[in-house]
């Protein structure tokens, strides 16, 4: 078994002087995730014939089944994602089943969420902010900034379309560097398999709230709920992970190191 170790760093390591510190870590096994979900058919599992590093990963399926409304999650949470302030960086390797079907729909594979009580935007408190998908074979990702809370329901949706190439049935990395303001000082970074794809700076990152939003990464089949149909011919989809981590330094999270 691969040893999980999850690393809490004190307050003062944070500060701009201070060492870097590896706030999360795991090496493909259910251990040390605030929680997991699978809804509908789907599975969150640990698995010994596939990793990435080590000798286990996690394995997250979801099938589509016609006339289900419900949504299609299947993901592990790391609950102390960030919170407005923060500066942080977050990794993880992740592979498509080998006959993956490519098609225009979206299936997301990480994302930040928050339960925000009271806020009654769109009749639901949780709220997810930055997310990554595949559409197609392109990799994308977003951020959503504004209030987002009533009265005040305005949010503003910014995504990043084209980023990357994304090819089945091998192992992808993904590493995110943000600075999470809700003014014009934050910052937007992404690597995917070591190559710088995205950076945006001197923007809004998140919302005008101080509430914890959550790390997940998973498969996440949105369009399905969200189109109401499976286009393509695939009902059956899987996605594999490992490597999760947050932290301070590029080098805390990225999966190749």
């Amino acid at each position: 078994m691969v040893a999980v170790k999850s690393l809490f760093a004190a307050a003062a390591a944070l500060l701009p002087w201070a060492e870097a510190s590896q706030l999360f870590y795991n090496s493909g096994t259910m251990d040390g995730f605030d929680a997991s979900r699978h809804e509908n058919k789907g599975t969150v599992s640990t698995v010994t014939n596939l990793a990435y590093k080590g000798a286990s990963s996690l394995k997250m399926t979801q099938t589509y089944t016609k006339g289900y409304t419900g949504r299609y999650h299947s993901e592990v949470d790391h609950n102390n994602g960030y919170k407005r302030g923060d500066t942080r960086f977050y990794g993880f390797a992740f592979r498509l089943q080998e006959n993956w079907e490519f098609d225009s729909q979206g299936y997301n594979i990480a994302q930040f969420i928050a339960d925000r009580p009271g806020a009654g935007c769109d009749d639901d408190d949780w709220m997810p902010s930055s997310m990554v998908w595949i559409e197609g074979n392109k990799l994308a990702s977003r951020i959503v900034t504004g209030q987002y809370r009533q009265p005040d329901c305005g949010r503003k949706i910014t995504a990043f379309n084209n980023l990357a190439t994304v090819s089945a049935g091998v192992w992808h990395t993904i590493v995110i560097q943000a600075n999470w303001q809700s003014g014009s000082t934050g910052y937007y970074k992404m690597w995917f398999d070591g190559a710088k794809v995205l950076e945006k700076t001197n923007l809004a990152t998140t919302i005008n709230d101080d509430v914890e939003f959550a790390f997940r990464v998973g498969l996440y089949a949105n369009s399905w709920h969200d189109d109401g149909q499976m286009l393509g011919s695939q009902p059956f989809r899987q996605v594999w992970y490992d490597e999760v981590a947050v932290g301070t330094t590029f080098q805390d999270v990225d999966p190749a190191t």
